[in-house]
């Protein structure tokens, strides 16, 4: 685990003299940035001494509530653990309306104790080392969807797309249509600007397959850890420029029951240590070991599912002929398929990952998709033969469909223990086992309208 060198900081006070304010943010189990705000004059002794958070920082539910069962709140006293800086995450938040910077943090391996293990990034740099020790360096690059919504709810309470320039909320899906970004100029503009700002190496926008859902991509990165740091870094950065224009970045899985859903596509290659496509073939379906990683990342997909998929509305983006997939499945230029190997030259040959939802940790989605890899190759899976056209119709093998069945492959899964860490893995599952109480204890609007009147 490296972390940052005090000079990094010295030159950013130094150079932003007008900063009075930091963001420190460590990332949670469910991707959600955990932290304080500090004032500039404590900056330095964090890197010198790092800064003490609470344990139970890293046992918290989507709601911001303490689970008990993770043994990280009263068993251990809600004891300090010592988080240290990130080498290259002290930036600017150029949203902000008075200068800020932003600074991440991640727990030491051993003054971090007791909450170490569960910190998401810390199983993720794990699976790296154990690729690279094979020598295998994972190339990556994040994808992720999100709808831009109004701040205020439509007539019966639910959310809506933002009201454009043009003064009218987008109704139909017009994906790709360049006039659709037009008419949100103004967010797009400042979204460049802050990822500028930030060095995240943002690229092409498109208009996706629902009124007000856009995607911006990254590009890879040789550093898989470095393309998962600026995809976590980039989904707070987008949530930030949303709030100031006065929206709200949807990143949910299935916001709208008859729109499309948002995913997180995941890319992957593995590289040698000069950075030679290992997968790269004149061959569009690569090489074979290109091939034996699709095979390991099929054989963990039931095992990992949970991960990819981690809360209630993850669930219900599986639905057929909606361009996220639904069963064990690869191919070649293919969007209906799990893992797709996108057509292009034999120098850029890679896995597209397509099942995780937008709202998935991508520390953790990252760790299970290098993890699968992993396995595929020492074991040699075969994948079987690729789909050729429309995957929904040819589907045999398909996913489960909700939570619980989810949870309880992962917390069987012998590999999952594995790769992610037993002791990480008890925290995450009873982290999510909370959440599925509460949230099939609640009721809402959709049982009264169903049973009130006739149950």
């Amino acid at each position: 685990m490296q972390f940052a060198d005090i000079q990094e900081a010295r030159d950013f006070l130094a150079a932003h003299p007008e900063v009075r304010s930091i963001e420190l943010m460590l990332i949670d189990a469910n991707g959600i940035p955990r932290g304080k705000l500090l004032h500039r004059e404590e900056l330095l002794a964090i890197y010198q001494n790092g800064r003490p958070l609470p344990s139970s920082i890293l046992a918290l539910t989507m709601q911001g509530e303490d689970v008990e069962a993770t043994g990280l709140v009263w068993e251990v006293a809600d004891a300090d653990c010592w988080t240290y800086p990130l080498p290259g995450s002290l930036t600017l938040q150029p949203w902000r309306s008075t200068p800020t910077g932003q600074l991440q943090v991640s727990m030491h391996p051993t003054q971090g104790l007791p909450a170490a293990p569960a910190d998401p990034r810390h199983a993720l740099v794990r699976v790296i080392d154990r690729l690279k020790a094979d020598g295998f360096y994972p190339v990556m690059a994040v994808e992720l969807e999100f709808y831009l919504l109004d701040k205020h709810r439509d007539a019966s309470g639910r959310p809506q797309p933002a009201v454009q320039m043009n003064g009218v909320r987008p109704e139909a899906p017009q994906v790709y249509g360049v006039y659709e970004l037009e008419q949100v100029q103004p967010f797009v503009d400042d979204l460049y600007a802050a990822c500028e700002a930030q060095g995240l190496p943002v690229r092409t926008a498109i208009s996706e397959y629902a009124p007000g859902q856009l995607e911006l991509t990254l590009e890879h990165r040789f550093d898989a850890l470095q393309a998962v740091d600026e995809g976590l870094r980039y989904k707070r950065l987008v949530k930030g420029v949303a709030n100031k224009h006065g929206l709200q970045a949807c990143f949910m899985a299935k916001p709208f029951g008859d729109l499309a859903g948002s995913g997180m596509h995941m890319h992957v290659s593995l590289a040698d240590e000069q950075g030679n496509n290992l997968y790269a073939s004149e061959d569009p379906q690569g090489t074979p070991l290109l091939r034996h990683s699709i095979g390991g990342m099929m054989a963990t997909l039931l095992d990992s599912l949970a991960i990819f998929c981690p809360n209630a509305n993850s669930f219900r983006r599986f639905q057929a002929n909606s361009y996220a997939p639904l069963a064990k499945s690869w191919g070649v230029n293919n969007r209906t398929v799990s893992f797709r190997v996108p057509g292009g030259p034999a120098i850029s040959r890679h896995i597209e990952h397509r099942i995780c939802g937008a709202d998935a940790n991508p520390y953790l989605a990252a760790a299970a998709i290098l993890a699968g890899i992993h396995h595929g190759i020492r074991e040699q899976i075969d994948p079987g033969a690729a789909i050729v056209g429309n995957g929904y119709e040819q589907a045999t093998e398909f996913l489960p469909t909700d939570w619980l069945t989810a949870l309880r492959a992962l917390e069987a899964s012998t590999w999952a223990r594995e790769a992610l860490g037993e002791e990480f893995l008890k925290v995450f599952l009873a982290i999510k086992k909370t959440e599925y109480r509460q949230f099939m204890a609640e009721v809402g609007e959709q049982d009264w309208r169903w049973y009130l009147n006739h149950a």
